[in-house]
Parts: C-alpha cells; sequence; structure tokens
C-alpha cells in the first residue's frame, strides 16, 4: 500500500473494504424512521421488538375434529370405544376456539358417527390437538431484535402480535452522476443509427438502477455532466447535501479530461485511490460533507465489480446490516450457489492482482469445466452471458489447464441437460440453441476451429465437435483426421450442410480481388484464421497450391477465432479481405467471391448420443423455423 499526499494507492480489496466501514461505521445510527409494518420490508431494526398480544389469542383446534372433554374418553380405544351424546361433543374446525367446557379435540379419524352419538376410539389426555393461547408468542416476549432485517415472515409475525409501526434505520438515497463528453443519452443514442465515432451511450445507469432495485434501494440519476472541474465540483457539492452517498462515473484516471480526485480533493478527504484488482483498478473513494462518495470506473465491468465489492457492502453498512464481505458480494450479483470446476484451459492472471472472470460452465461426464469469458472491462456480452464469476487470488498467477476453481452462480444453469461443443464455428450453429433450449435441453460452445474440436473430444472435454477439413493429398474431408483423433473409438457423424467458403472484401471490391491468386500480390492485407480451423486448412491448401508461402502474404499472421471477427476486420478496415462462409459477408454488408463447397460435418462419441441434449440437438436439426433462418442467410446447402 502506498501513502501519496495523504491517502493510500493501490491496496487491496479487503483493505478498501475495511477503510470505508472504518470511515461510515457510525452513518446508520443518525437516521432513523417509524414505517408501517408493511412497508418495512428490508429495513433494519433499530431496537427490540415486543409483542402487544397473545398469539394465538384463544385456545385454538389444531386439527380437524370434535371438541370434548379429555375425561369423557378414558379408556377408549378400537376395541372399546366409548360412546358421547351430542352434548359431550362439538366439531371443530383447525384453528376454531376450543369452547371453555373442552380441553381436548379429538381427530376425525378417531371416531365415527353413531346415530346422534360419537363413537371415540382413542383415550386423549388435556390439551390433546389445542393450540394453548399464546403457544406461538406470549404478549410481552421479544419476538425480533435490534439489527435484524425485517422479512415477510415477521411482518406477518408483527401483525398477529398487534403491532402496527416499527422503528427502522432510514435506507440510503443515493445519487449517481455520470460524467464524460464521450457519453451520451440513451434518447439521443436511440434516435441515432450512426452514432459518431468516440461516443459511447451511457449504459452504466441503467446497470446501476437494475442493481439497486434487485437489492432493495434507490438510486437517482443525474445528468451527464461534462468533463468541466467546475461543473463536477458543484454537482458533487450538492449531491452530498442532499444524499447519504453518491456515485460519479469515471474520471479517475491520469487522463487531461480526468478532473474527479481533484474535484475530490477540493471537496473533502480522499480515503483511497486505485485498487490492485482486474477490472475495477481505477476505484477511488472519498468522504465530503461527512458522506461516502465513490468513483466508478468508466468501463461496464469495472463498474459492476465495483458496485459488487464496495457499493453494495457500503449501502448495507448505512443501513446497518452487518454481514461478511464475501457474503454481501455473492448476494449483491445474485449468485444462486457455489460449484467447484476444473478449468477447461489455462488462464493468467496479472501477478499480484484479484481478478474477477465471467465463466462459462459444462459438465461432461463426472467433471464439471469451467472457462473464462472475454475478459475486457468493457465487454457487456460476456458479463450476460456468463453462468457465475470467479474470483481469483492475487496468488493465481498462472491457473493451469485443470486447476480447481469456485465459481459464484449467478443465473440457472442444469448442466445434467448442457451439452459443450468445441469445434469449427458457424452462425447457423449458433442459432440452435434456442430450438434446443425449447426441447429441454441446453447448448454452450467454444470456437476453436475444427482440428481444436477434434482434439478435445479425443481428451473427452467436450459433447461433440464440428470439423471441415480439407485432405489435401486426395480432396476428401474430415476422414482421415476423424480416423486420427478417435484412436478408435466410435464416433458418430452427421452432416448438417454444405456450406460455401470465399473471399471476403469491403463492399464494391475496392481493390477489384476476384480470384485467389489476387491475394497473392504482395499488397493485399489479409486477415487469416487460427492453425487448426477449417478455413484455415483451406486457405493453406490454396496457397499451397499457387505455389507461394505464408511469407508472402501481408497479414497471414493475424488470428481470428470466428467468421465474424474476421469479418469485422474486413468492415474496420484493418484488412483489405479474409476468407470465410457467405453468410458472415452478407451479416455484414460486404462482398463474396465464391471458392469452395465444404461439407459440415457434427462429430458425436457413440456414447453420449443419448444425452437428452444431444437428442434435442438432432431434432432441432429438422426444425423448419431454424431452417428457413439458416437459407435467409444465404450461402448453405442442405444434404436432402
Amino acid at each position: 500500500m502506498v501513502m501519496v499526499a495523504g491517502y493510500s494507492e493501490h491496496i487491496e480489496l479487503c483493505t478498501a473494504q475495511e477503510m470505508l466501514k472504518k470511515a461510515f461505521a457510525g452513518a446508520s445510527v443518525k437516521s432513523t424512521v417509524e414505517k408501517n409494518i408493511s412497508d418495512a420490508l428490508g429495513f433494519v431494526l433499530t431496537k427490540d421488538i415486543t409483542a402487544h398480544r397473545n398469539v394465538p389469542h384463544y385456545a385454538a383446534s389444531a386439527v380437524d375434529g370434535y371438541a370434548v372433554d379429555a375425561s369423557s374418553t378414558i379408556g377408549a380405544s378400537h376395541a372399546t370405544p366409548v360412546l358421547l351424546d351430542p352434548s359431550r361433543y362439538q366439531w371443530m374446525n383447525t384453528g376454531a376456539d376450543v369452547p371453555q367446557w373442552a380441553n381436548a379435540v379429538l381427530m376425525v379419524e378417531d371416531s365415527s358417527v353413531d346415530g346422534d352419538g360419537l363413537l371415540v376410539f382413542r383415550s386423549l389426555t388435556p390439551s390433546s390437538n389445542v393450540r394453548p393461547l399464546g403457544e406461538d408468542v406470549m404478549a410481552g416476549q421479544i419476538i425480533a431484535r435490534e439489527g435484524e432485517t425485517v422479512t415477510p415472515a415477521l411482518i406477518s409475525l408483527f401483525l398477529c402480535a398487534g403491532i402496527e409501526k416499527v422503528k427502522v434505520y432510514k435506507k440510503p438515497k443515493t445519487l449517481y452522476i455520470p460524467t464524460g463528453d464521450e457519453v451520451i443519452t440513451m434518447g439521443r443514442w436511440l434516435s441515432d443509427p450512426n452514432p459518431k465515432s468516440g461516443t459511447v451511450a451511457e449504459s452504466n445507469s441503467l446497470f446501476i438502477k437494475a442493481s439497486f432495485m434487485e437489492w432493495g434501494y434507490d438510486v437517482d440519476v443525474s445528468p451527464v455532466v461534462p468533463d468541466d472541474p467546475d461543473l463536477l465540483k458543484e454537482k458533487v457539492s450538492e449531491g452530498t447535501k442532499n444524499y447519504d452517498m453518491v456515485l460519479v462515473g469515471a474520471g479517475s484516471a491520469k487522463g487531461r479530461r480526468d478532473h474527479t480526485l481533484e474535484v475530490f480533493e477540493d471537496l473533502g478527504k480522499v480515503i483511497f485511490r486505485w485498487i490492485r484488482m482486474k477490472p475495477g483498478r481505477p476505484a477511488m473513494a472519498a468522504e465530503i460533507n461527512g458522506r461516502p462518495v465513490i468513483c466508478l470506473p468508466g468501463f461496464p465491468m469495472s463498474t459492476a465489480v465495483v458496485l459488487w465489492s464496495l457499493v453494495y457492502p457500503l449501502l448495507n453498512l448505512i443501513s446497518a446490516k452487518d454481514e461478511e464481505p464475501e457474503y454481501m458480494i455473492k448476494k449483491a450479483l445474485g449468485c444462486r450457489k457455489t460449484c467447484s470446476t476444473k478449468l477447461l484451459v489455462q488462464h493468467s492472471s496479472p501477478p499480484g492482482i484479484e481478478e474477477w472472470i465471467r465463466v462459462k460452465m459444462a459438465k461432461v461426464g463426472d467433471t464439471i469445466y469451467s472457462w473464462a469469458l472475454t475478459s475486457g472491462a468493457s465487454v457487456l456480452w460476456a458479463l450476460a452471458e456468463a453462468d457465475g464469476i470467479a474470483l481469483l487470488p492475487a496468488s493465481a498467477l498462472e491457473c493451469e489447464k485443470g486447476t480447481d476453481v469456485s465459481v459464484w452462480i449467478k443465473r440457472k444453469a442444469d448442466l445434467d441437460r448442457r451439452i459443450l461443443f468445441q469445434g469449427s464455428d458457424d452462425p447457423a450453429i449458433q442459432l440452435l440453441v434456442t430450438p434446443i433450449r425449447r426441447r429441454g435441453g441446453d447448448f454452450v460452445s467454444r470456437a476453436v476451429g475444427s482440428m481444436g474440436g477434434l482434439a478435445a473430444l479425443s481428451r473427452g472435454e467436450c459433447h461433440m465437435a464440428a470439423a471441415h477439413l480439407l485432405d489435401d493429398r486426395d480432396g476428401t474431408y474430415n476422414d482421415s483426421f476423424i480416423e486420427r483423433f478417435s484412436n478408435g473409438a466410435k464416433w458418430e457423424r452427421i452432416l448438417v450442410f454444405y456450406r460455401t467458403q470465399g473471399i471476403i472484401v469491403p463492399a464494391g471490391n475496392p481493390r477489384k480481388i476476384n480470384t485467389f491468386e489476387d491475394l497473392c500480390t504482395g499488397d493485399i492485407v489479409f486477415s487469416n484464421r487460427q492453425p487448426g480451423a477449417g478455413t484455415r486448412v483451406l486457405f493453406d491448401h490454396l496457397l499451397k497450391k499457387t505455389g507461394k508461402t505464408p511469407s508472402e502474404i501481408l497479414g497471414y499472421e493475424q488470428q481470428c477465432t470466428t467468421h465474424m471477427e474476421a469479418a469485422n476486420r474486413v468492415l474496420t478496415g484493418l484488412a483489405d479481405a479474409t476468407l470465410g462462409i457467405k453468410s458472415a459477408a452478407d451479416a455484414l454488408g460486404l462482398d463474396f467471391i465464391p471458392l469452395a463447397e465444404e461439407p459440415y460435418e457434427l462429430v458425436i462419441p457413440t456414447e453420449h448420443m443419448a444425452h437428452p441434449a444431444v437428442q434435442a440437438l438432432l431434432e432441432s436439426l429438422d426444425d423448419s423455423e431454424w431452417k428457413d433462418t439458416v437459407d435467409a442467410m444465404g450461402g448453405y446447402r442442405w444434404t436432402d
């Protein structure tokens, strides 16, 4: 931990949490309110609560049956029933008030009506099947204690005990201030189909408001404040006078337009700046006008982890809720449970840094695997797609394949009905997820190329793969590769469709690329696929036929893992051309020069054919809606 200008920098997350707890531990004591019990859910009680009434407030029948005097049933049994005349019993529904002359209730199962009389088959003792007055709660009894959170069960109990209002700690009011000249409000963003380069949607406020709503707290969002220190200073100063907590969006880095630190220093006391975690490192906290002010990093995932690990625990602290930090983090991100997994692929973490990774999971055989999704702090898709979050300790560094990782599950996932696909990327295959789910299964995938998928299948690390590998010795597809990787194991092959591979170029084809040979002139920047991808194998085959070497292709070493990623490089001008499928070109409005048609096969070990999600996939391959969508994409031909 480094001290600069009176505050700490580059601290551990646990240190930041302790510093906030120390600075604002007494904030909750200052604000209490009396709430109607129906409005008190989620609030924390300021004192012990005692019952005003007995619960129940009368002797009540615990069963359906007959109120009796227990002495009238002495000796009763099935062998020697006792007959009671109507004056000595009375019908009781469960919960009914037992008459004063009775002291027991005979269950209806232990009786039989005999004319006007009642045959009794069981001997009772006084109080049998009777809920005595005050059985649940006695008047004057403490029924809830100071510091406890009001739950639905307590609200119901308060009413039964004659309590109308309770004193609770106020929940904090929070203001979020988004900042930045580049930040565009939701209305402007949605109304402009072609936003200016360098601008970003003000999406963090939506994430923050939704998170606060899930947590049971309120947050107000101010208009976006430009990168002007005076305007920000005015807004923060006003916010700390009217709110219990203020959040500032971005501005904690060292750029010319990052003014948050100087504003915090001018208005109050900076507590810390920068945390040794990824993402979320630029987080900063200050005390201004006695209120906590947290600077949230601008990137969405950074904002999320600071909300989970600092803001939510601080909200609970101010609300007088005292819980363990890890428990609060799990609660903040909506953790359903914790799952022990094995890393499917190696993962590297920065030294000395705690890392939040978004993970996907699958169960193959008896092993539950997890793998990290895209790790960028600005990537929203990975956060939405993740099954859960793993927080790797600062000591993790190189996490080898097979490393034990504990995942905090944040979304429902039935791993016994989910299959893992590894292999050749294709947009049409990704469209199968919904049809499979409609049939009770689930499908997750990793684009690792045809060769990578077959290798994973041979290691037992997936349920199925897909391949379109050309053997340039005889022009066949997949046969020799499947034979090699299966190593004698029985693998089923399903020909899904034929698809067209070709050259993808910008709209209008400005470089006038019409043949494969045109790619080999030495001045065309090419975007390649990763080694082992079927498209890479095809490119290398065609390159060999032209007599050219990889070193003669500009950009040959560029590696993209999906057709869409490679096509996007062409769209954005990072490459003049790439090899890929027609549907990727059409999706981005790019031109396409066809070169070859290839078979696309699914490969499934026989042992997995009975898996419910495999069966759902096989049925989905005949789904007419899916087929129509694939036809509309273009570049595919069905086997029939």
